[in-house]
């Protein structure tokens, strides 16, 4: 899976155009939002999306592979627990958010490492 951040500096017209874009293309967003103008979308397709994206000229388009997790949600602490053991594995976490399936996905330097931290820890 992957990340996509373009800016979306008019809000709701910002999305509108990214969502027509990607729709139009037959990308589906398996998660994400807008933050602080700046959009984030969970795809399957990150090169694709990438491609369409930069073709609206909103602005830079980053593509990035994530992580995508369980986190048992029923435990209080379960995420601090888990952001301990990427912190602990020195992985920098740059964003975090939870696709439609309720998994936190995960923004990070190295995707190997960090799964390597959470399976070793049977996260």
């Amino acid at each position: 899976m992957f990340d996509i951040e373009i800016p979306a500096p008019d809000g709701a017209s910002s999305l509108a155009a990214i969502g027509r874009a990607l729709g139009a293309a037959g990308i589906g967003l398996e998660g994400g939002g807008l933050w602080s103008g700046v959009a984030h979308y969970l795809v399957a397709e990150g090169a694709r999306a990438g491609e369409v994206l930069r073709e609206i000229a909103l602005g830079p388009v980053l593509v990035r592979e994530v992580l995508v997790v369980d986190l048992d949600v029923d435990a209080p602490g379960a995420l601090g627990r888990m952001m301990a053991r990427l912190a602990g594995a020195g992985v920098v976490l740059h964003g975090q958010y939870s696709d439609h399936d309720n998994r936190k996905v995960l923004l990070v330097d190295d995707v190997v490492v960090a799964r390597r931290a959470l399976e070793t820890a049977g996260s």
